[in-house]
């Protein structure tokens, strides 16, 4: 090289990976529907992590939210209504190697996906879990879900909701064994990034809750608040999500919160008074399944019948 310093080197990767890569089909949401911002944040933090499309597995239940997979031009499964995390559960036990991410909704993970939910959160399998909360079923045109606010007027309940809203916050933060609970609303487009972005370097089920729009049954829901960003507690702390000068100039109502502290996480989940925006609980340090599940992927056909065997053996009177 003629006149250039030669005392360095270029890391040239074999590929590549820009967004259009992680881009499937197009997607068919309402207009204004906060799930398209969800979609293209978690195009952009594959992007960024220049993750394989070939090893991405997304994986959804039935609903709205449920469509994500087929906007992914990656692996995907679109499963039974309630279904998404022991399916996700399933891929990541006997494919490690793959990236998994659950999409799911109020009504799929709250309501008929309860129990699986709660199980998937003490499981702690290496999971990305994102919930679309637009506190109504969109899908299914305009019925009442586990987080519709009371009073709220729905196909199911005319004269309007009868119970109070079910707490994700608080459900999620008391299941034993939990490691990442974090919150968000989808018309924070930066936030929204790096809380997927956070999530998904954590190794264990991250559970990020979105609380979403829905401007077709559910317009005035969200609307007070997205309009009035008092109404926000913004959770700040060196190890909590990234924010810059621009965002915290939204927001009025900021606190220092450690997420390793999991009695103040609580406190401000249970606070009904603000919503909570940021990371309220992280433990890195808690036990994940997939250290379990993965046990013996590696045996031959051969050493699998020997162990099967020798199980059966045990029987033998």
């Amino acid at each position: 090289m003629f006149g250039l310093k030669a005392d360095w080197s270029l890391d040239v990767q074999d590929r590549y990976f820009t967004i259009e890569d992680y881009e499937g089909a197009k997607p068919r949401w309402c207009t204004g529907c906060g799930d398209h911002g969800v979609l293209t944040a978690v195009h952009k933090v594959c992007r960024e992590a220049q993750l394989p499309p070939e090893k991405i597995v997304s994986v959804s239940g039935i609903g709205c939210s449920s469509r994500l997979p087929h906007y992914m031009s990656t692996y995907g499964f679109h499963g039974l209504h309630g279904r998404a995390l022991p399916f996700a559960s399933g891929v990541k036990a006997r494919r490690p190697d793959l990236d998994v991410w659950v999409s799911t909704g109020d009504g799929d993970c709250f309501s008929i996906g309860g129990c699986h939910w709660v199980h998937a959160l003490r499981y702690n399998m290496n999971l990305t879990v994102l919930v679309f909360d637009n506190a109504v079923y969109g899908l299914t045109k305009k019925q009442s879900s586990p987080t519709s606010p009371q009073g709220l007027k729905t196909n199911t309940h005319p004269t309007g909701a009868f119970l109070p809203p079910l707490n994700p916050l608080t459900v999620t933060l008391g299941v034993s064994n939990v490691s990442f609970v974090a919150q968000v609303v989808d018309w924070n487009p930066l936030l929204v990034y790096e809380t997927i972005k956070k999530a998904h370097a954590h190794r264990g089920t991250s559970f990020v809750r979105i609380i979403q729009r829905c401007p077709v049954f559910v317009e005035d829901v969200h609307k007070e608040m997205q309009n009035d960003p008092s109404q926000i507690l913004l959770l700040k702390h060196e190890n909590g999500i990234p924010t810059n000068e621009a965002v915290e100039r939204i927001y009025p109502n900021q606190v220092v919160h450690d997420p390793s502290d999991w009695n103040g996480a609580m406190a401000i989940a249970r606070d009904t008074g603000k919503v909570p925006c940021g990371l309220l609980y992280h433990n890195p340090d808690a036990p994940v399944y997939d250290d379990w599940s993965n046990v013996g992927l590696g045996m031959s056909d051969e050493d699998k019948l020997v162990g099967i065997n020798k199980a059966l053996d045990s029987f033998s009177i």
